[in-house]
């Protein structure tokens, strides 16, 4: 078979499955609003707009015979797609050649744009997901550790209501706890494929519910300065995404993860309480003497969204889940539901007027387009790989990070 030349067709063909199989994160989160996103770009939406994303409407239930009716009450979240990608430039000599010979330089481009797209996924898990467990930052080296670490998150992922559907969850760590963990559950007694499986790929296979992997981009937190025992809550019956406190002894930075006295979660359907407290994420990083700590969720203590036993205990401390001044790799486990990656087609600019080729390929949600236009001042073609993309956490309640140091 003859060599084929790397056109435009060809270059996106082969960059999208090299994409595809790159991604760790991004692979296991909802992609449901990408139609939306696709119907709605003939009506003019492009790089930079925000598309409000509708989260289900909840009820209460009603006891006897007389109807209660209800409003309906459909909460949004905000999804921006922004657009980015990496440009190649080639010798005269070079776009000669087969797409099999480019292949390299094709997967080098690539990877940048797929660590970015992954890299923006786990940032965004490191400061809107609310729970972390952990705080220690213990390894799970040992069987044991390594077990009561996934027995631990899919408690907390039952608590928060995920569904337990096989394929849903996903237990993503950092290379090290990852090593860890491949090294605590070897003794493990498995199914001889799944050893053999580990054992060659050093990548641990779905364990009690959860599908496993290791991304190099998983996010760091670190801990501001403030003393973990926090200070106390300045005033009573108070609710909503902020709560005043008596000021701060030190710093407070976002994505530090609290819980607040007297708060407990609630089953999101029964709204009876866990019995654990609940825990919040800060959402802005906060100086000494702060006197209100923003937070994410909001705490609502009745209605149909509520999500929490009572207001804090005014005059108690609210506490901060680790230790001061201290770094932490989030890992992170979640039900697919609680992030959502929107990767859509672009417009695409007609040939001529120094666009030489141009090509839009989709596959299983994951679009890149590939232009090729010429540089006269320079004579060199150069190709350039876009894709448009957006990040958001409709239900961040849905994971949970899981700290190791």
């Amino acid at each position: 078979m003859a060599n084929q030349l790397a056109t435009c067709s060809v270059v996106a063909k082969e960059a999208l499955a090299i994409l595809e199989n790159m991604l760790t994160f991004s692979a296991n989160v909802n992609r449901d609003y990408e139609a939306e996103f696709s119907e709605n770009m003939n009506r003019g939406y492009a790089p930079g707009q925000t598309i409000q994303i509708k989260k289900p409407p909840r009820y209460q239930y009603r006891a006897g015979r007389v109807a209660q009716p209800q409003a309906t009450v459909e909460p949004t979240i905000p999804l921006v797609l922004q657009q980015g990608g990496c440009d190649l430039q080639f010798t005269a000599a070079e776009r000669t050649l087969s797409v099999t010979k480019l292949e390299d330089k094709i997967a080098a481009a690539v990877a940048v744009v797929a660590n970015e797209i992954d890299r923006q996924g786990l940032a965004l898990a490191r400061f809107a997901s609310p729970n972390a467990l952990n705080p220690t930052g213990a390894a799970p080296n040992t069987q044991a550790l390594a077990i009561q670490a996934m027995t631990d998150l899919n408690a907390r992922l039952d608590e928060m209501g995920a569904p337990r559907v096989k394929g849903q969850r996903t237990f993503i760590t950092a290379p090290r706890p990852h090593g860890n963990m491949v090294a605590g559950m070897s003794g493990m007694f498995n199914a001889p494929g799944k050893i053999s499986e580990q054992n060659n790929s050093g990548m641990l296979v779905p364990s009690f519910g959860l599908k496993l992997g290791m991304d190099q981009n998983v996010d760091t937190h670190t801990n501001g300065t403030q003393v973990v025992t926090g200070t106390a809550v300045n005033g009573a019956g108070q609710a909503g995404a902020s709560i005043n406190v008596a000021a701060l002894g030190g710093t407070v930075t976002r994505g530090t993860v609290v819980t607040f006295p007297g708060v407990f979660a609630v089953n999101p359907q029964s709204r009876q309480s866990t019995g654990v407290l609940a825990q919040f994420v800060v959402t802005a990083d906060l100086a000494a003497g702060a006197t209100a700590i923003p937070v994410s969720p909001a705490l609502v203590t009745n209605g149909a969204f509520q999500n929490v036993t009572a207001s804090p205990t005014a005059g108690q401390n609210f506490l901060i889940v680790g230790a001061a001044s201290t770094s932490y790799q989030t890992n992170v486990a979640y039900h697919k539901d609680a992030f959502t990656l929107a990767m859509v087609p672009m417009w695409t600019p007609p040939g001529g007027k120094g666009v030489i080729d141009v090509h839009q390929e989709t596959s299983n949600g994951f679009t890149i387009k590939v232009t090729e236009f010429y540089d006269g001042t320079n004579d060199v073609p150069i190709m350039r790989l876009d894709a448009l993309f957006g990040w958001a956490a409709p239900y961040a309640e849905l994971s949970s990070k899981y700290y190791t140091t």
